[in-house]
């Protein structure tokens, strides 16, 4: 397929800004699944009637978002999900005196509701909308730290179960990926300090009134449509929230 850059955009945008669209649109459309390798910049120049050097610049950004990877003497290929890209870009929690590891994730509650005015707001759909809400309890070391609360838009996830949830046999957002078509490429975050009530405080084994860091995750795609919502409560008695924003 033959496209111009500039066609949907008058040519408001630099050329590489608007083959970088026309690379992410296909990339959303799923013309190019996770793990699959792109065509050669020499046919995607062809394609977009623009020289390579315009098509490296616009792959040159997807690669510094982790939408794109290259490999050396392979080409580039769409990021896909798995565990230790779930680990290493999107889980933050760290001991204090240790490494990274992967949670044990205990399912706690699957439910379907509808979209208060907040969370319709974040996930741009309507007041009122479906809504799947999920409780998970991770455990590090064996210690239960971390409790998530997950909205996620029916209407971005039909026909997601309870027990197609509690049975994945991959992380989280390889589920999104592999049953929905769903690729999360990146998350905003925003960090503040609460308390602790009563069932969170059973729940991670600590005194009610204890000092808890909240985390609350907007989850990503293409064009940055918000997929998923995540409010995380975290016992930092022993860990600690880390990111190394310049690590690939």
């Amino acid at each position: 397929m033959n496209q111009r850059p500039g066609a949907d955009t008058g040519g408001a945008l630099p050329l590489y800004k608007e083959v970088k669209r026309l690379l992410t649109e296909s990339l959303a459309g799923g013309e190019w699944q996770p793990g699959v390798a792109l065509p050669s910049e020499a046919k995607l120049g062809e394609r977009y009637h623009v020289s390579i050097g315009t098509v490296r610049k616009a792959i040159d950004e997807l690669v510094a978002e982790r939408i794109l990877v290259r490999h050396q003497g392979r080409g580039t290929f769409v990021v896909g999900h798995n565990a230790q890209r779930t680990l290493f870009h999107f889980f933050h929690i760290v001991p204090a005196d240790g490494a990274k590891e992967q949670p044990k994730i205990e399912l706690l509650s699957f439910e379907r509701a509808k979209a208060g005015a907040d969370s319709a707001a974040r996930l741009n759909i309507a007041a009122g909308a479906p809504v799947f809400l999920i409780g998970n309890l991770l455990r590090l070391a064996g210690r239960p730290v971390v409790l998530d609360g997950i909205t996620l838009p029916a209407e971005r996830f039909p026909r997601l179960s309870e027990k197609m949830f509690r049975e994945r046999d991959s992380t989280i957002y390889q589920l999104y990926q592999e049953r929905f078509g769903i690729n999360v490429v990146r998350s905003a975050e925003r960090l503040s300090a609460t308390l602790a009530d009563r069932p969170s405080a059973k729940l991670l084994g600590i005194a009610a009134g204890s000092p808890l860091l909240r985390i609350r995750r907007t989850a990503l795609t293409y064009h940055n449509l918000p997929v998923e919502l995540r409010t995380s409560l975290v016992n930092t008695a022993e860990h600690e929230y880390f990111s190394d924003l310049g690590k690939s």
